[in-house]
């Protein structure tokens, strides 16, 4: 734990920096906190605006007031992250630093953080934190509903949030199946044109899926769990004529399905089971962008009870962040 936090120095009047002092209480923590040549402790004072000076177990932040704040919540988080055995990497840095931002500004007076960790997955191979508000109401979301649409760029974790919270709930017991499913559409192909048979033509078009799951699995319990029929990976088009009971149901690239093909795939949703919608309204590959099964079954269905809608942006995108830039460009006016 954070063992003793100084009382910052008062703000100077001519401009209004301030200084702030935390101790831990394990040394042996440090060095995973402030990363390989201090990058981490590098990368918060380039993204906050403060200087951060290290000595021994002891760590002091100057700057503006508010980013004191802002720094302090982040290396108290990340180092809670540590105390609970998690490891830490720029990704884990750049997270804590979004979640710092969008919580409310308390200033450098106020004791503790941020006020406990952000939601998380536990699944048998890692535990998955909310590195975002966003992320924050959606892994609430999916806990709570039973109907989730998950809307936004590409990056921001939708399906990879919905494939953790599946696999916890099956080794938890709670639903005996897991059902993965994408429309076999993608920009400019037609699976006609791809050599193989009808296995091999759809299985690239659920590679990701199964990415997801071996990220949250050891791969021989997910080999085994597809061999025996508790987890199916397959295109939306197998989903007819179904009825999907107590089972966690997620549809990947949901806009490129036309609104026939979402009413089908809704009204497979059976007793004891949950349903995950996720996809990009902006990112039709459909003949007729027009026509997207996505954006006409959340015009028709938000507000339902037992339905919950979670809209992502490109600030939300949790990859390398030069790719939220890019989701803006190309979704901004010239886009």
């Amino acid at each position: 734990m954070v063992k003793r936090q100084a009382e910052p120095a008062a703000p100077a009047p001519s401009n209004g920096r301030a200084r702030l002092e935390l101790e831990f209480d394990r040394p042996a923590l440090l060095g995973s906190l402030f990363g390989q040549f201090d990058q981490n402790l590098i990368t918060i004072e380039n993204r906050l605006g403060v200087y951060i000076a290290a000595r021994g177990n002891r760590v002091a932040v100057e700057g503006d007031s508010q980013a004191i704040a802002r720094a302090r919540d982040v290396l108290t988080e990340l180092y809670a992250r540590l105390e609970r055995g998690m490891s830490v990497d720029s990704a884990d840095v750049e997270a804590a630093i979004v979640l710092a931002a969008e919580a409310p500004a308390d200033g450098v007076a106020l004791e503790g953080g941020s006020g406990g960790p952000p939601p998380m997955i536990r699944t048998r191979r890692k535990t998955i934190m909310a590195r975002n508000a966003a992320q924050a109401q959606y892994i609430q979301a999916l806990s709570k509903n039973d109907m989730i649409f998950a809307l936004g760029p590409a990056g921001t974790g939708k399906t990879y949030l919905a494939v953790a919270q599946a696999v916890s709930q099956l080794v938890a017991g709670s639903v005996d199946r897991l059902i993965l499913s994408r429309p076999a559409v993608e920009a400019g192909e037609r699976l006609g044109f791809l050599p193989g048979d009808m296995k091999e033509k759809v299985d690239p078009y659920l590679r990701p899926l199964y990415d997801a799951l071996y990220d949250m699995l050891p791969s021989e319990q997910v080999e085994r769990r597809i061999a025996s029929g508790e987890i199916e990976i397959a295109p939306i088009a197998f989903m007819r004529g179904r009825t999907l009971a107590h089972a966690f149901v997620i549809l990947d690239e949901a806009q490129n399905t036309t609104p026939m093909q979402m009413k089908m795939f809704l009204t497979r949703f059976g007793e004891g089971s949950r349903m995950v919608i996720c996809g990009d309204p902006n990112q039709v590959d459909l003949p007729d962008a027009g026509k997207s099964g996505l954006a006409d079954a959340v015009g028709r269905l938000e507000g339902i009870k037992g339905l919950a809608v979670q809209r992502f942006s490109s600030k939300d995108v949790v990859r390398h962040p030069i790719v939220g830039q890019i989701v803006d460009a190309y979704e901004g006016p010239n886009g």
